[in-house]
């Protein structure tokens, strides 16, 4: 149904098949190095985070860092694809659920700011938007799929909900577009500058659902007089 990548274990710079002939002793140093990536970079930025930084806190060596991951752009990779692929799951449970819009799209939102507000997505969202000019090949890769496929599932629910009439919509492609923007852009633009982080939660899990109220305002059927 859709192509959001899969889980990755350790990819390598280009976004690779992860490798499945290791040990689980590498398979963990493969996830510290991943964390210790992700804390780094929150702190200092994707430009300014050196491998010896991550090598430091996670352990490990560089020969092993390399070897798993070919460089830096490698380990936003990794970030990057895990974080899409939790950011898939939640979009696949919208779509497969039976729930009517207002109860299902309440659910949506709280999973979605969930991974919004995780310390890998922060990271993604970071490089991405904070610094896709410098780094256009990652940006350029996040866009084709983490975005895309978002774009493309969240249309395929809205115009499923409008064939049911269960939803009362023109496009629903613009539909999934302004849905999107309105209930999380705002989050976004927060956790990337800094104002919000995974801590606040609870908090934004409650805005985004009065989102979801407002723009259920606009969409589901009136009732007739």
């Amino acid at each position: 149904m859709t192509d959001f990548p899969d889980h990755p274990q350790h990819p390598s710079e280009k976004g690779s098949r992860p490798r499945t002939d290791v040990s689980g002793r590498v398979e963990l140093r493969i996830k510290k190095f991943i964390e210790a990536a992700t804390e780094v970079f929150l702190e200092k930025g994707y430009r300014n985070a050196r491998l010896n930084d991550v090598v430091a806190r996670s352990g490990g060596s560089l020969s092993t860092l390399y070897n798993a991951f070919g460089d830096k752009h490698g380990l936003a990779l990794a970030i990057m694809k895990r974080s899409i692929a939790a950011f898939g799951e939640g979009l696949e449970m919208l779509y497969r659920s039976d729930l009517p819009p207002e109860q299902a799209l309440p659910l949506a939102a709280e999973r979605m700011v969930e991974e919004i507000l995780s310390p890998g997505r922060i990271v993604t969202h970071r490089i991405v938007i904070g610094e896709g000019l410098c780094f256009p090949e990652l940006r350029d890769w996040f866009m084709e799929h983490g975005v895309t496929p978002a774009e493309r599932l969240l249309t395929q629910y809205f115009e499923r909900e409008k064939r049911s009439g269960r939803l009362i919509l023109e496009h629903p492609a613009i539909v999934a577009d302004r849905f999107y923007m309105m209930v999380f852009g705002g989050v976004i633009l927060r956790s990337v500058n800094g104002r919000i982080g995974v801590a606040d939660r609870p908090r934004v899990k409650v805005e985004a659902c009065e989102a979801v109220s407002i723009f259920l305002e606009g969409v589901l059927p009136r009732p007739r007089a």
